[in-house]
């Protein structure tokens, strides 16, 4: 940021399905004041693969309005709409909302990955809402990365409305039974409308591992690439490592 963008504070711009009524709140309530969240949606109603494939369609025109916000950087907070199409597709999707926003873009597919090179982690447990189908592309997207992934738990549900009544309660609840006595090096809460962010300072002090979420490292990832991640501290061990320049 410029000294002229350190006063009128940070701007993120982020992207979100329709349907997500998590990220915006669970992005704000990390941020502090000087920080302000400006969203962009994209229609979608349930996180399958037919509307996800869709709903990426409208992801560089919602860029490309947000740069008119003047923000420092953009977020594309979807998990799966950002791996959809597999090896690469995360990297594609970053590089035309940066030239559509003309500021540093991220996805969170790809944030998730950068979050677990930095925490080298290399053995995970994974816990997700989503259908079999989904998992198995997750799954397959991770492995592709480089990561083990030790076990996938997912809940099922492709409504994103039942995604985002799903609790905080509930995540703990899932990451305990997740990875129920796996040797692994991190454990992954993925959706970008699954309330996670608030317990991962009781989880890590439970499972004495790292925790991620996909809005955790979706925020953590965001606030590297706009220049103000040094601004706040987020919850969980991710948040005490810098994240290494594009």
């Amino acid at each position: 940021m410029t000294d002229a963008d350190a006063d009128r504070g940070g701007r993120l711009g982020l992207i979100v399905p329709s349907s997500n009524t998590t990220a915006e709140p669970e992005f704000r309530a990390f941020l502090p004041d000087g920080i302000t969240v400006h969203g962009a949606r994209m229609a979608l109603e349930s996180v399958t693969v037919d509307e996800l494939d869709a709903m990426s369609d409208d992801a560089a025109r919602a860029a490309e309005l947000l740069g008119h916000a003047d923000v420092d950087a953009v977020a594309y907070a979807c998990t799966t709409g950002s791996l959809l199409h597999g090896p690469g597709f995360d990297i594609e999707l970053e590089a035309r909302l940066q030239e559509a926003a003309g500021v540093p873009a991220v996805a969170t597919a790809r944030s998730v990955v950068r979050a677990l090179e930095a925490l080298e982690a290399e053995r995970i447990a994974v816990a997700t809402p989503y259908t079999t189908e989904l998992d198995d592309r997750e799954r397959a997207f991770l492995e592709d990365a480089g990561v083990d992934v030790a076990s996938i738990d997912g809940r099922g549900l492709a409504a994103n409305t039942d995604i985002g009544a799903l609790t905080p309660d509930d995540a703990a609840r899932q990451v305990l039974e997740a990875v129920d006595g796996d040797d692994v090096d991190a454990v992954f809460v993925s959706c970008t409308n699954y309330r996670s962010l608030a317990v991962v300072d009781d989880l890590e002090s439970r499972l004495g591992i790292p925790v991620i979420t996909s809005n955790g490292a979706t925020l953590w990832d965001a606030c590297g690439a706009a220049g103000f991640k040094d601004a706040f501290d987020g919850p969980g061990t991710l948040f005490d490592h810098d994240r290494e320049p594009l």
